[in-house]
């Protein structure tokens, strides 16, 4: 037997159906803003380590030095992403029955001392091996965090706690890609993975202190085990809602990846910047997104504190922030290189009202609490996905087609196609179930 889950009731006509009044929004300690700051720190860091090597392969003397092609640049880039989303699955396992605290302390300090000793090597294989590593070690950044948020906030407030974590992985890239390329033209980019890498590792102390250690005793897992069995694998995944969030998910990442992977040699090899001008509008466009995701996940906090659907109105700026991102073709075609730029930061940033709700809707509102973690590890490798196929995929399209069209043509299809499966899919009846 089985019950669907907690939340808003389906309908037979519209998004869905409408929810009773809001619950009471509880007050968060400051302490807990806190913690949540600092994970948003955390991953603001692992996004810096993961797109460091972007600004890399964008630099003459990097390529020259492990005799890259583009495609061999393509392959660099999806390194990161294969071992990321092979690992997900099993870190959501692994922090659903085992807490937060000690996976992700173990899987930060490796990764940040793999990125360290990419500055040390010689060999395309070890370049590619680093990165696997980097990849499957952040694997538990986004599983890690989702069971935290889920944990100490309510839903009145996920759309701004979502919104806050979420400005990390949008302004790592926006401080990232600046900075590595700082790094590079005033020392090499050896010195930068250093750095970069090295660096994270102060985030620790603070992590240490401030997060009580959250592994359950001996005599407590069973039922922790129990608990988080209450939503098996298999009722995941028999659930048309899953794969509706699967879908989007891979189409809002297929965007925001080719972003991180290609945008900084996009801005030099095809509007003409320098590496340095390169990092500084690609900050704009990661801060964009970054600024329009938290409002947005506050504004719809607002709407549904008032009493509006929560589903409904989730959706509605999942949907909008998916068309606006279609704009990004008209780059594509502009003539004038600040028109071209424009449409660059512009496209980004209006996807930044998909962001937070959209994370909050598919990984939190509709997803039943013993199962976040594992669930938001399924999500993860559909977005890890995205990542690889946006890298390598790009590197083709740019091989055979000379130019940077067809790579931005191909982001809007995918834009369109997560618009439409977030109207069609994303509907609480389709949910998984709890088994009673």
């Amino acid at each position: 037997m089985a019950q669907a889950i907690e939340g808003p009731a389906s309908g037979s006509t519209g998004m869905t159906a409408p929810v009773s009044a809001p619950a009471p929004v509880s007050r968060v300690s400051g302490k807990t803003w806190s913690i949540l700051l600092l994970l948003s720190l955390g991953v603001l860091i692992a996004y810096v380590d993961r797109t460091s090597i972007s600004s890399a392969l964008a630099e003459k003397p990097f390529v020259d030095h492990f005799g890259l092609t583009d495609l061999d640049r393509g392959w660099v880039n999806a390194a990161f992403f294969w071992s990321y989303g092979l690992v997900q699955v099993p870190m959501g396992w692994l922090v659903d029955r085992y807490g937060v605290k000690t996976p992700y302390t173990v899987c930060f300090a490796l990764w940040c001392v793999a990125t360290a000793l990419t500055g040390a090597i010689h060999s395309l294989f070890a370049l590619i091996l680093m990165r696997v590593i980097v990849g499957a070690a952040e694997a538990a950044v986004i599983p890690a965090s989702y069971r935290w948020i889920r944990d100490n906030f309510t839903e009145g407030q996920s759309g701004t706690a979502v919104g806050i974590f979420t400005a990390g992985n949008k302004l790592g890239p926006a401080i990232g890609a600046p900075l590595a390329a700082w790094l590079i033209v005033a020392y090499d980019w050896r010195v930068m993975f250093f750095v970069t890498g090295a660096a994270g590792l102060l985030w620790l102390a603070p992590w240490l202190l401030m997060v009580k250690n959250d592994l359950p005793k001996a005599e407590e897992r069973a039922e922790i085990r129990r608990k988080a069995s209450a939503v098996t694998f298999s009722a995941i995944l028999a659930s048309p809602l899953v794969w509706g969030t699967l879908i989007v998910s891979f189409c809002y990442g297929y965007f925001t990846f080719y972003c991180m992977t290609w945008m900084p040699a996009y801005l030099v090899e095809e509007r003409g910047l320098s590496l340095q001008q390169s990092g500084l509008y690609t900050f704009f466009s990661f801060a964009g997104i970054a600024i329009v995701a938290v409002l947005a996940g506050w504004v719809a906090d607002r709407m549904i504190a008032r009493g509006m659907d929560a589903v409904v109105v989730r959706k509605s700026f999942v949907i909008a922030g998916f068309v606006g991102a279609c704009t990004v073709l008209l780059g594509a075609y502009a003539e004038s290189l600040q028109a071209a730029l424009f449409w660059n930061v512009f496209s980004l940033s209006f996807l930044g009202l998909t962001t937070a709700n959209n994370l909050a809707l598919c990984r939190l509102t509709l997803i039943p609490k013993p199962a976040v973690g594992l669930v938001t590890g399924v999500q993860q490798v559909a977005t890890s996905l995205s990542g690889g196929v946006a890298a390598s995929l790009s590197g083709w399209l740019l091989h055979v087609g000379g130019s940077y069209y067809l790579p931005m043509l191909v982001i809007v299809v995918f834009c369109a196609i997560g618009a439409l499966t977030t109207l069609v899919l994303l509907q609480p009846r389709w949910a998984p179930k709890i088994a009673a």
